[in-house]
């Protein structure tokens, strides 16, 4: 395939870059310095004269704190530049693969998000989010994932694995739960969908679901260090307070990925110590 990967240089867009190359596609690696998704003129310059098949748009705004004071900013990232890319790709013939997340739910439901359920974000990062879902259009591939992790970047991993070395104080909290992904999964997946064109919205992300603190007791003994260095306390002990407030449930079902058939992807803990051997190796 020839695809064109927004937002490159990213954790999940390097991680795209690599694989989808590995297995032999002509990769576009987009990031911002090659296009800015924010200029719709530069978008159709772009797609106009790589022609790619389809259209990974791994950009966003992911500050989910800043995007309470800058919402503007993530709503033209996160939202409006989606727009941009799925007019162009339809222009061009090529297919939208967008990526977004758990956010877009307020976390109230006792039971795992279906793709069908109402979505109802709390924050300026969810509700540009789902603003840009709406504005990938009903041809385009929206993957819905949560608590990214990869070998590029910051995330929660190198975080830990961080603070565990200079021997910190650990606490957080236990009443927040999610599905841990790792880009090394998540990729193959979002190229799947691109070289299916399955339109509509997946939950796609590993299986096994888990508290912050459950996750962060998980990284420890992956890293060969005492899971009791981390200590449980509650969303409302944080000193100071998150400006952006976060779902209690991030669970996502992947209902309608494993109604097709397709394969789930693997339980958190196995690329979580493939990771872990990557990044202290």
């Amino acid at each position: 395939m020839k695809l064109l990967v927004t937002g490159a240089a990213g954790q999940l867009g390097s991680e795209l870059v690599e694989y989808c190359r590995a297995v032999g596609d002509d990769v576009l690696a987009a990031d911002r310095s090659v296009l800015d998704i924010t200029d719709r003129d530069a978008v159709g310059r772009t797609l106009a004269s790589a022609l790619p098949d389809a259209v990974i748009n791994a950009a966003a705004y992911t500050a989910v704190d800043a995007c309470e004071t800058n919402e503007a900013v993530a709503r033209s990232i996160n939202e409006t530049a989606v727009g941009h890319l799925a007019a162009t790709c339809a222009d061009v013939g090529a297919h939208l693969v967008h990526v977004s997340t758990d956010y877009v739910f307020d976390g109230t439901l006792d039971r795992p998000y279906r793709e069908d359920d109402t979505p109802n974000p709390m924050s300026a990062y969810g509700r540009t989010k789902l603003g840009g879902e709406v504005e990938s259009g009903p041809d385009a591939s929206i993957a819905r994932t949560s608590w990214v992790c990869g070998a590029y970047g910051d995330n929660m991993v190198t975080l830990i694995l961080r603070l565990a070395r200079a021997g910190r104080d650990l606490a957080f909290v236990d009443d927040q739960r999610g599905c841990p992904t790792f880009t090394a999964d998540l990729a193959p997946a979002l190229r799947r969908l691109a070289v299916d064109r399955r339109a509509g919205i997946r939950h796609i992300t590993n299986q096994g679901a888990v508290s912050w603190y459950g996750f962060v007791r998980e990284i420890l003994i992956a890293a060969g260090h005492d899971p009791d260095m981390v200590r449980p306390i509650s969303t409302a002990d944080l000193d100071p307070p998150r400006p952006a407030p976060r779902p209690a449930n991030s669970v996502l079902d992947n209902a309608v990925w494993r109604d097709a058939g397709l394969p789930a992807l693997r339980d958190f803990r196995a690329p979580l110590a493939e990771l872990v051997t990557t990044l202290t190796g």
